[in-house]
């Protein structure tokens, strides 16, 4: 047959319990759990085939079964009282968190640009990380209420199932998801219409289709190449997540880009700012720039009203981590583009300039920095690492006062919550506890909950995730053709009593998936004593193209299938957020062990700690913020070393030692009756200490009040008046750089002297300005504490103008010293007015 479309039928839905249909159309349903129970009771062996999507259940469910549940008054029951509460979450009038907080501002639209997102394990358009973390974003906004739309891709082959061959080996394959078995429909413009955009590749128009997607309250829109009209390279263009050459990716990066914004566009929607989320979608500022250049903006002005109304965050500290493309690619893709932005090919080319060792390049993430006004990392480690990583593009500032701060990731208490724990923080925490999630003290509660009651959810969950992970197993072995006592062994392969540490995440060579089998001796003492059973469960994929990451699995597998680690090291393959929930909510730890500082954040992590899982980690990302003793276990120490090998010599020791002397024997203490309190108050205070500073509604809100709130009112500023503020902007940053090299500073102050704790430290400074005026420039007495040659700043305080003579403004000012040690202090200029985004946004620093 010559297929020409694909179309989802569904049967005929008893009018009692019609509005199934509704809601399998908002992803709402993935973190309620009582929704999802809705659809797997019709055929909980269907759920499970189906892969949880309520879509496909639908389709697919026998008519006689709808029938029967539309009769049963413990289903419809159910069913009355779900229906209630999607009606009072969807209701416009609901008094939600931003509305009642920012009621102005329920208009102001943010644009919240992804190159995935992971909602689901039914919609597989998502990697890793990066991705669960824009999908817990977008759920949580709309818990929040605040005016989020998505952008992202929605690839047709996803991302890549993954396979263990017999000698470990990791085979990728791509499956076509079918469109019409999925939550998503065909996007339209306000006249019913469907939405076609199209984008400028090299020598031809690419073509794409828009798909929405409903997460609660908040629209996601999803962009698709695989349409009539387009090539067949380019039907393929969106067809699969991070796969390819250079000449894909940046193809994929423009249409997300740029094809994005004018998929915006045509669906008639406004917004206030936009959120890049990480550097792959920056294009969409060079469109933004390039329509209000054809409105008549210059270029400077069209460039300051981009950049105060856009937030950017970088997730990496890897420097591969960062793209970049050479210049003759660039030329190649924008060739035909820097034209409609006023700018030359050099002027082009300098937007995102980067040096490298072999010359320089286009990075995606200078242009990104360049190109936003608020930036940030996703930790407080992961902001100092990027302050220092990214300096150069602030070239008269120190590191600490890069203007990139951070905010911590957090996740999704709905998605990520087992339904067992859920039941016990019903039962002890304050009623509204959901909705005060990120409330510290409320937590406290959790003491409360009964050891004997802790840990029988807790071994509830340990008995599903067992039976999860051997089910994933057993189809493996089945798959690869091995024998019936093989797959007979499975039933057995896991030990519900044992010490059980989780593993599972992207394997990329800096997270360090085998450290901990570096010393198989040790490791062998550690799993095999009868009186401590010891095992761990592995998960992840490497990306296709990273062959290192590939032999780590490979490794891993390796060991698990031999005698003697057979049932103590597992291997589950295929990760994805299904078995992600059974592992952070059935293991008994949760290991993370990378090369400290390269982990950005790390959310498993936090989400283990959610359901009571205590973490044991090299202090890197979050859990540099998140550890103190008595919530889980620090690896090793804060500290450089000489090199990587030394390194992970002393971290897996320091990984040894504290299992076999501190973890193990603490998880093995049992009362007298038979429960081990040492363990479980470390569950707790996992829980109280963790649940609500790293929840994703204290990342929502963080985002909220320091960058998106300050972004929209600067936006509104820069864009009113015929975007008057934004043209005064660029004029005086023109000036103040034509005359910053004239800027002169001479300091009068104490060279050696004894202070007490409270004494005024007085300094005068003769500044010479040029052509700009006292009122373009701050000039600040700064305090530093130096330890050993490294001044830490303590504080400044600004100088103010006394007098002007021969050309000259003479300021004085007075320093109070609050702290005793070595006091160091300086002088500073740096420019000044209030349409700034920060004081370092020129990267200008003039020191006396």
């Amino acid at each position: 047959m010559n297929i020409l479309g694909r179309v989802a039928v569904f049967p005929t839905i008893p009018q009692r319990i019609s509005r199934l249909y509704e809601v399998a159309y908002n992803l709402w349903w993935s973190w309620h759990s009582e929704a999802q129970q809705l659809y797997a009771d019709l055929d909980p062996v269907l759920w499970d085939r189906v892969n949880h999507n309520p879509v496909r259940q639908l389709a697919e469910v026998a008519p006689k079964r709808l029938q029967t549940v539309a009769e049963d008054a413990g289903y419809t029951a159910r069913y009355d009282t779900i229906l209630a509460r999607f009606d009072r979450y969807m209701h416009p009038d609901c008094p939600t968190w931003f509305r009642t907080t920012y009621g102005d501002l329920a208009s102001k639209n943010i644009a919240y640009f992804s190159a995935e997102f992971g909602l689901h394990e039914s919609l597989p358009i998502y990697s890793g990380g990066l991705g669960v973390l824009a999908g817990d974003h977008i759920k949580e906004a709309s818990d929040l209420g605040l005016p989020f739309i998505g952008i992202g891709f929605l690839y047709p082959q996803g991302y890549f199932t993954q396979r263990i061959t017999r000698d470990g080996s990791q085979e990728a394959f791509y499956e076509k998801v079918e469109f019409s078995d999925v939550p998503a429909t065909a996007a339209t413009r306000p006249d019913g219409k469907e939405v076609l955009i199209g984008v400028e590749l090299p020598g031809r128009q690419v073509y794409a289709k828009v798909w929405k997607v409903q997460i609660g309250r908040n629209p996601l829109y999803l962009l698709d190449t695989d349409v009539p009209g387009n090539a067949p390279a380019d039907r393929e263009l969106s067809a699969r997540l991070y796969g390819g050459d250079h000449n894909l990716r940046i193809s994929q990066e423009i249409i997300l880009g740029i094809g994005g914004l004018r998929a915006l566009r045509a669906l008639g929607i406004d917004f206030s700012i936009i959120h890049l989320n990480d550097s792959h979608p920056v294009f969409a500022v060079l469109e933004r720039t390039r329509e209000l250049v054809a409105l008549g903006l210059p270029w400077a002005t069209a460039n300051e009203v981009v950049r105060a109304s856009t937030i950017f965050t970088t997730h990496t500290p890897v420097p591969a981590g960062n793209e970049i493309f050479n210049y003759d690619l660039i030329d190649t893709y924008f060739g035909n583009y820097w034209g409609q932005l006023g700018l030359n090919r050099e002027e082009f080319h300098s937007l995102a300039r980067q040096d490298q060792p072999w010359g320089s390049a286009f990075s995606m993430t200078v242009l990104a920095l360049r190109f936003s006004s608020m930036h940030n990392g996703v930790s407080r480690l992961h902001g100092a690492v990027a302050r220092k990583m990214w300096q150069f593009l602030w070239p008269g500032v120190n590191a600490e006062d890069v203007p990139i701060t951070h905010v911590t990731n957090g996740v999704h208490t709905g998605t990520w919550l087992a339904l067992e724990l859920r039941e016990l923080y019903d039962r002890y925490l304050p009623k509204d506890w959901e909705e005060t999630m990120d409330d510290e003290a409320q937590w406290r509660a959790v003491e409360r909950i009964p050891d004997a009651e802790l840990w029988a959810a807790h071994n509830a969950r340990k008995a599903k995730m067992i039976a999860y992970a051997e089910k994933v197993v057993r189809a493996q072995r089945l798959r690869l053709g091995e024998g019936p006592a093989a797959i007979r062994a499975v039933d057995s392969l896991l030990d519900p009593n044992a010490f059980t540490i989780g593993f599972a995440r992207r394997f990329a060579t800096y997270k360090r998936a085998t450290l901990l089998l570096r010393d198989l001796e040790r490791v062998v003492r550690l799993f095999g004593s009868p009186d401590r059973p010891v095992q761990i469960i592995y998960a992840g994929k490497a990306h296709p193209a990273d062959d290192p990451g590939k032999s780590l699995i490979q490794a891993i597998y390796t060991a698990s299938r031999s005698p003697q680690f057979l049932g103590r090291i597992v291997f589950l393959e295929n990760y994805d957020m299904s078995m992600a929930r059974h592992l952070v909510s059935g293991c008994d730890l949760w290991l993370n062990n990378p090369i400290r500082p390269y982990e950005a954040s790390g959310t498993s992590g936090e989400k283990a700690s959610l359901n009571g899982l205590p973490n044991c980690s090299i202090l890197d990302g979050w859990w540099a913020e998140g550890y103190q003793p008595g919530n889980g276990w620090a690896i090793g120490e804060e500290r450089e070393y000489q090199d990587v090998e030394t390194q992970n010599a002393a971290d897996a020791d320091a990984l040894y030692t504290v299992l076999e002397q501190d973890i193990l024997p603490t998880f093995f203490e049992r009362g007298d009756d038979g429960l081990p309190h040492r363990w479980l108050a470390i569950m707790k205070e996992a829980i109280r200490t963790c649940a609500p500073r790293f929840s994703m509604r204290r990342q929502v809100k963080d985002y909220t009040n320091l960058l998106y709130v300050p972004t929209i009112r600067r936006s509104s500023d820069f864009a009113g008046q015929d975007h008057q503020a934004a043209a005064e902007l660029s004029a005086w940053k023109a000036r103040v750089y034509r005359a910053w090299p004239s800027v002169q500073i001479a300091v009068q102050g104490p060279q050696r002297k004894q202070y007490a704790i409270g004494d005024a430290l007085e300094v005068s400074a003769r500044v010479g300005l040029g052509e700009m005026q006292p009122n373009d420039v701050l000039i600040e007495l700064v305090g530093g504490d130096d330890q050993n040659g490294e001044v830490k700043e303590l504080g400044s305080v600004p100088l103010t103008a006394q007098a002007q003579q021969d050309g000259f403004y003479e300021y004085r000012g007075t320093l109070k010293i609050a702290q005793g040690g070595s006091l160091v202090y300086g002088v500073r200029v740096v420019p000044a007015h209030r349409d700034l985004a920060n004081k370092y946004e020129l990267g200008l620093v003039r020191w006396a």
